[in-house]
């Protein structure tokens, strides 16, 4: 591998933001080494991606989960790729009853929300720093504003993302890497989800969001050197304005009302 050609590293790649993200940024002429699940598609779209924009696309299949795996993956990219971009948009939730849930289960969250991110971020930030300009984009949520009733470990993982990227932004300011994050809502990411969203009334409808804009609309907002990147204004004032015993219980009772569905 010439390690002149700079790249951009994805996380969660083979669907909803991550492949946008993905396809925004093979659209700039950008390189791209995808990470994902195995089993999920991520070859085919490094070929589509190579044969339709002729960037250079590498893909890996690994599950984050497991902190060899991250570890291992970091390692292979920084002996064979010079990256400039980091996006960490790989990331796990679920609507569950606490006390229902296996161990395992909110294991996953933490390792792939939490550690999957900070790790991969730590091992890659010396190959990052070495580039004339750098840049660091991690995935948060809306969630990270309020505690939610039965989504409890999620919602709690996105706050940490929230906090790290907040405080490397700051610990990296004088340097070459620029660190952002960005809160974005419900996205209409597959049909499920889709579903959901319909599900939930018009204010979920209106304030759902399409991917691929929100991939588009991060990627410039990065480049411009936004350090909080708001892309659902209307959600994200209402989370702010509204005090905690008003949103804990309102969001808790929405989810509760989603599980009782499902029930």
């Amino acid at each position: 591998m010439d390690m002149q050609e700079k790249f951009a590293v994805v996380t969660g790649a083979s669907q909803g933001l991550g492949k946008s993200f993905a396809r925004q940024l093979a659209a700039q002429g950008r390189n791209l080494v995808l990470i994902s699940l195995p089993n999920e598609g991520l070859p085919a779209l490094c070929e589509e991606l190579v044969s339709q924009y002729g960037v250079v696309a590498h893909c890996y299949e690994i599950d984050l989960s497991v902190k060899e795996n991250v570890l291992a993956v970091s390692k292979s990219i920084n002996e064979n790729f010079s990256v400039e971009m980091l996006i960490n948009n790989a990331g796990i939730g679920g609507t569950k009853k606490f006390d229902e849930v296996p161990a395992g289960y909110v294991e996953k969250i933490i390792q792939v929300n939490v550690l999957a991110t900070s790790l991969l971020t730590h091992q890659l930030l010396p190959n990052l720093k070495l580039q004339e300009k750098a840049y660091i984009l991690n995935v948060s949520s809306l969630a990270a504003f309020s505690p939610i009733g039965y989504k409890t470990v999620y919602p709690a993982s996105k706050a940490f993302i929230h906090s790290f990227s907040r405080g490397l932004y700051q610990e990296l300011k004088r340097t070459n890497v620029f660190v952002s994050v960005v809160n974005p809502g419900p996205m209409k990411t597959n049909a499920d989800t889709t579903r959901r969203i319909e599900e939930q009334g018009f204010f979920a409808r209106a304030t759902s969001l399409d991917p691929d804009k929100v991939a588009r609309y991060c990627i410039q907002q990065l480049q411009k050197r936004d350090t909080v990147i708001m892309v659902n204004r209307l959600s994200w004032l209402l989370l702010a304005i509204l005090p905690i015993w008003i949103k804990l219980p309102m969001l808790t009772n929405k989810i509760k009302k989603e599980i009782d569905v499902m029930a």
